[in-house]
């Protein structure tokens, strides 16, 4: 079975039985449960829905499925066709719409699509509002509208341009620096929308000199699309063949970004968000935030010019809840997720970028000699696989126990800070796992305190 409803949305890979896999029948159900659910919390009247997709091969199919459900439900459709994640989040506002839709399954393989669902504001919608979703779908309480009160789709096929143009007239967007550094840039867009919009992105603020790898969005990606090192051999390559500054790289619907340094090795996606934040603070200072899974390195330079770093529960609408709570003038998710409050807050690569040049332009340092600037910590992320019937919660709270002594967060999970090593423990909501992840100074360290940490767990058990 490869459905997966979530709170969050529906992903699944393309073909086979309804309910099993992401066929026509389920997308249909789920649009439709989506579009009673927002007539069950909009005011009276016509509803309106952005809808937007990357360039994987279902996605016309998908998007023509979920576009006439709506429809049929009598709600008004802006659709924008091939686009960005960020860019509908962006789209939603603009349009004055009720909601919106990402037909996307970000990093995940061609055979795989998804419906990710906005609220009004373009934010993805809160845990609650997706069980009622849920249940919506479930119950299968759908009621369509006769054939008067149908819904109309309009195209938009500049929210991009709009999205592009509003990063441009950011004040933190320093346009003439970047245009100073002549920077030459590789840029990997796995054949999906980052490429029409990270070219697009990077001739506005001044970069002329782009060599561009995969950036036809036909949907065929070259090779795993999730940014990281060991599926991005070839960018690495080309950026030294090249003699290229650096490298680019997004995932197909453009949310998460990752960096090549100029001798080919990788920038690492935990610190794009820590280079990106330490470019932001130096202009205004305020409160940093990311997920508990996310490196120290961001909360090490954050206090190192005195101001607060925050942790949130793992997951986007985690992150934008806290950085709210706090005001953060910068937050993200470390697999280069990149929010920005003063364009929206989403995950948005194409600010991402825009800031990270222009923290390079004015550092005038390589991307080594950048990276080298940061705390380095390495990751290991583990897992332990239990029995049916083992009280999970009760272990996490003997984990937090024994170690009350030191800095523990109990907000998802527990995560025990160590001196400047952590350890964050995570029950699965989907199989009987421990997830174990670890941070300390280099990987055999990190991968040493997972296997400790896993000991002192089975000896629980």
């Amino acid at each position: 079975m490869t459905l997966i409803k979530s709170i969050s949305g529906i992903r699944g890979t393309i073909g086979g039985f309804p309910g099993d896999n992401l066929t026509p029948i389920d997308a249909v159900q789920f649009a439709a449960a989506y579009g009673t659910w927002l007539k069950s919390v909009s005011d009276n009247g016509k509803l309106k829905v952005v809808v937007g997709r990357d360039a994987r091969l279902s996605g016309e199919m998908i998007s023509a499925l979920v576009i006439q459900t709506l429809v049929g439900l009598g709600v008004e459709v802006v659709d924008l066709g091939l686009s960005t994640t960020p860019t509908v989040e962006m789209a939603v506002p603009y349009h004055q719409a009720n909601g919106g839709i990402i037909l996307t399954a970000s990093h995940n393989p061609k055979q795989w699509n998804a419906l990710k669902l906005l609220n009004s504001k373009g934010e993805f919608i809160s845990g609650a509002e997706g069980e009622l979703l849920l249940k919506i779908a479930t119950e299968g309480s759908f009621v369509f509208a006769e054939v008067d009160d149908l819904g109309k789709v309009t195209s938009d096929t500049q929210a991009i341009e709009r999205h592009i143009d509003a990063i441009c007239a950011l004040s933190d967007v320093d346009i003439p620096a970047i245009k100073n550094a002549n920077f030459k840039v590789v840029v990997d867009a796995v054949n999906s929308t980052g490429g029409i919009s990270v070219p697009q992105l990077l001739r506005k603020i001044g970069v002329t000199d782009i060599v561009e790898m995969y950036c036809d969005p036909t949907g065929h990606f070259p090779h795993n699309p999730e940014p990281l090192k060991e599926h991005l051999v070839e960018l690495s390559a080309r950026v030294v063949s090249e003699g290229a500054h650096l490298g680019i790289t997004v995932d197909p619907d453009v949310d998460r970004l990752a960096l090549v340094n100029e001798d080919g090795s990788m920038f690492g996606e935990e610190y794009t968000l820590v280079a990106v934040s330490e470019y932001i603070l130096s202009k205004r200072k305020g409160a940093t935030v990311s997920n508990l899974s996310s490196t120290r390195a961001l909360r090490d330079i954050t206090e190192e010019v005195g101001c607060d770093y925050h942790a949130s529960a793992v997951g986007e609408v985690n992150v934008v809840v806290k950085m709210k709570e706090t005001n953060a003038v910068i937050g993200g998710e470390g697999n280069g997720g990149i929010i920005y409050p003063e364009l929206h807050y989403g995950r948005d690569s194409l600010v991402g970028i825009a800031l990270f040049l222009s923290h390079l332009a004015h550092k005038k340092v390589s991307m080594t000699e950048l990276r080298a600037s940061y705390p380095n910590y390495e990751m290991a992320k583990k897992k332990i696989d239990l029995t049916p019937g083992i009280d999970v919660d009760g272990i996490l709270l003997k984990m937090a126990d024994k170690y009350k002594n030191e800095e523990v967060d109990t907000v998802d999970g527990v995560k025990i800070y160590i001196g400047k090593e952590w350890v964050h423990l995570r029950k699965s909501n989907t199989e009987p796992i421990i997830r174990v992840y670890t941070e300390s100074k280099d990987a055999q360290a990190a991968s040493d305190l997972a296997d400790r940490i896993i000991s002192e767990i089975k000896a629980l058990i």
